[in-house]
């Protein structure tokens, strides 16, 4: 039998079941490799304290400090009716401020023993709050004790780190678990090629895993952490390139529009110029179109670049070469409405096969879940036949029954949405693999594109189309200034009687059953606003129709409406038959009304940044400026205020998603890209790291255009191996 590699021994054979379980459940650690990749959060220096003064409410937290006094109180209680109730009070301090523990009952004894004044020691608990002040309830310690003790043994040098640790299990007790398994850190097998790690100055692996985990100075973390990067941002580059590399071999049909075609009947109907922009992204996208390896381009813009301008130019280039085109939307209003504003732009150009059609014009065909079963037959039949050049539709489109005649382009809106594997089922509906091109509105830096959507070339649409006016956004705090939350409405009625319309958004719907378990469950001790559930569209939109907003046309829109039913208040707001539309999210993709110029957002702390841009594209889409309100409850010095004032200051998208991205941690971004996977990323920042990410991806691309196979690099194969199981490899075909 094989003897298992040190870095794959299961962490149970090690330190045991206990350990073992707490670590697999709650810190995903499962291997000694695992563990030794957990990397300490900071480090504190013996002669130096942490802040108590900017302790974060309700996280659990490690502190350094110093026992500055301590307290034995008796009381009565239930349980000791006689005044025998014990309550053991200390205060730590490190210089910047004071901490209160408390210990009561039987737990006493030991604190009451040990916690003297002058003593330091490491705690760890859940910061909470009692009569106003912090305090920390029955934390773990550890004490630090003299020079020549096993203390110094366990943290070996002037740094102690703190690991991300868990209720279950204190940081000092993982460092203490990594001393056990720190010795088979000279066992791991370094997927750097030696050419590259000499080139570039860096340590060893083995050598970085021990600097990590016990540094003497802050030199050896930094070179620690150095090495490690580019451990994380080369494995994963080198992933993409792969998928690259792959992606260049295979076959696709080039499609050429024809001089005097669909493609150009079409511009010339067009009744505005394109923007310089959406000239210079279609001619990227026509060059990839015309060769013989499949297309596979993320297209950015903002809300309203015009986009879907671009992409239906590029689907009727395929249809004039003789192909398909297929575009697929994340839900049915969105396919609905694409389907709505093609065939208008394209007017007699989409009545192929019909009287008054013109002659190039093909058909234009809606695909979705919920149409009845003769249209469904007949759209079918237009796509088996090749009848129908272009179809737009939900995920509808992927299942079995769907044929196509020859499928030549794949057009995924608002990417995020959609799984990869859904993607592929579409790309497997070609003869040969059909060219792709992904289109969000979501702005996402340069960095976070080359890491979660490495294997796509990148264009960007950042300049608005003639005509599209600004849009004012203002917070509004609600708690603070209750007559600014009249004057939102106030507004809203305003532009209502100059003819235009508003949108109010909410985060929840309102019909859920209350779970009292989540009700009871208190998210975040930032304010009171924290405590109530979020406001909800039927309840927000029955107080607007009986107060602020009484005597205008209120009507409703969210996710559990039948598909009619939705489809029919969007085309009575688009209309114009309709004053105020209250919703949720769903108005957040695509909806497009250019007479809407107003909207408040309730509660506007509970969306994200991006989302909350999104959100506002939707209005000042015509020639009237936007107005958008976001109202919060929040109080001024809070996180979420800060977040919403950036939002307000700017209408850049890229901007607000780095301010984004740098709340968030990058485990979302990558984790919602890697099909919920545990994101690989533990060291690498990709916001701060973009140059070693964009060196990582040249070294990338060489590596892999002179050996696809890495069979010249066995321990590089072993990485990417741990990084992506099959699963996850098939995952990042496509973002």
């Amino acid at each position: 039998m094989d003897l298992v590699p040190a870095l794959e021994e299961p962490l149970k054979k090690v330190l045991g079941p206990a350990t073992a379980k707490v670590m697999a459940e709650h810190l995903g650690l499962h291997t000694v490799g695992d563990l030794l990749h957990h990397y300490p959060r900071r480090y504190e220096e013996r002669g130096r304290l942490t802040h108590l003064a900017d302790l974060p409410m309700d996280e659990h937290v490690t502190v350094v400090a110093q026992v500055a006094d301590a307290r034995l109180h008796t009381f009565a209680s239930s349980r000791a009716p006689r005044g025998k109730g014990q309550r053991l009070e200390v205060t730590i301090t490190d210089g910047s401020g004071r901490l209160q523990l408390v210990f009561f009952g039987a737990g006493v004894h030991k604190p009451h023993k040990e916690l003297l004044p002058g003593t330091r020691a490491m705690f760890a608990g859940k910061v909470s709050v009692f009569n106003r002040r912090l305090q920390l309830a029955h934390p773990a310690y550890e004490l630090l004790r003299g020079e020549g003790e096993e203390a110094v043994e366990t943290w070996a040098g002037s740094l102690i780190p703190i690991y991300p640790a868990t209720a279950k299990l204190e940081s000092w007790k993982i460092g203490k678990a990594l001393q056990t398994v720190l010795p088979s850190a000279q066992e791991a097998v370094d997927p750097l090629p030696e050419s590259l790690r000499e080139g570039r100055g860096l340590l060893p692996l083995p050598e970085a895993l021990l600097k990590i985990h016990r540094p003497h100075t802050k030199a050896d973390v930094e070179d620690a952490r150095a090495r490690l990067k580019w451990d994380e941002a080369f494995v994963l580059q080198v992933a993409l390139a792969r998928r690259r590399h792959a992606d260049a071999q295979l076959p696709a049909v080039a499609r050429r529009p024809k001089p005097d075609g669909l493609l150009a009947a079409f511009d010339d109907r067009l009744p505005f110029t394109l923007t310089e922009g959406q000239r210079k992204v279609s001619a990227e996208i026509f060059t990839d179109l015309a060769t013989e390896h499949p297309m596979h381009r993320l297209l950015q813009g903002e809300v309203g670049s015009g986009k879907t301008m671009v992409a239906l130019r590029a689907m009727l280039a395929v249809v004039d070469a003789g192909g398909q085109a297929a575009m697929l939307a994340p839900t049915e209003v969105l396919a609905q409405q694409h389907h709505r504003s093609v065939t208008e732009m394209m007017g007699e150009l989409a009545e192929g096969g019909m009287l008054g059609g013109a002659e190039d014009a093909t058909k234009v065909v809606l695909l979705t879940g919920s149409m009845g079963a003769a249209a469904r037959r007949h759209a079918l039949l237009d796509l088996a036949t090749g009848e129908a050049g272009v179809v737009i539709g939900t995920h509808a489109l992927i299942e079995d029954k769907v044929q196509f005649h020859d499928l030549g382009l794949v057009v995924v809106d608002e990417q995020h949405r959609f799984g990869v594997e859904q993607r592929d089922a579409l790309r497997g509906k070609g003869k040969q693999p059909p060219h792709l091109l992904v289109m969000t509105a979501t702005p996402i830096p340069r960095t976070v594109a080359m890491t979660v959507f490495g294997d796509l070339e990148t264009s960007v649409l950042d300049q608005l189309p003639a005509g599209r006016s600004p849009i004012a956004s203002h917070v509004v705090p609600a708690a603070d200034k209750p007559h600014f939350l009249t004057r939102a409405w106030e507004r809203v009625r305003e532009e209502v009687d100059k003819g235009h319309q508003a949108y109010v958004v909410c985060p929840r719907i309102g019909d859920e059953e209350d779970d009292p378990k989540k009700s009871g469950r208190k998210k975040s001790a930032e304010d009171e606003a924290e405590k109530r559930p979020p406001l909800a569209v039927l309840d927000v939109a029955e107080q607007l129709a009986r107060g602020p907003l009484r005597g205008l046309r209120v009507e409703v829109l969210h996710g559990r409406m039948p598909p009619d039913d939705k489809d029919a208040v969007m085309r009575r707001f688009a209309a114009g038959e309709t004053d105020v539309l209250v919703a949720t999210t769903v108005i957040e993709v695509g909806v497009n009304v250019p007479n809407a110029t107003a909207m408040v957002i309730m509660d506007a702390d509970r969306f994200g940044v991006s989302q909350l841009h999104q959100l506002r594209g939707r209005v000042g889409r015509g020639s009237a400026p936007g107005l958008c309100l976001l109202v919060t409850e929040m109080p001024e010095a809070s996180a979420a205020r800060q977040r919403l004032n950036a939002v307000a200051s700017t209408l850049d998208g890229f901007e607000l998603s780095r301010i984004d991205l740098e709340q968030r941690r990058e485990g979302d971004v990558l984790g919602q890209a890697q099909s919920g996977t545990r994101s690989s990323l533990r060291m690498l920042a990709v916001i701060e790291d973009e140059d070693v990410i964009a060196e990582a991806r040249e070294e990338a691309a060489r590596v892999v255009a002179a050996d696809p196979e890495l069979t010249g690099l066995p321990a590089l194969r072993t990485a990417l191996d741990a990084l992506l199981d099959e699963e996850r490899e098939q995952y990042l075909e496509k973002g």
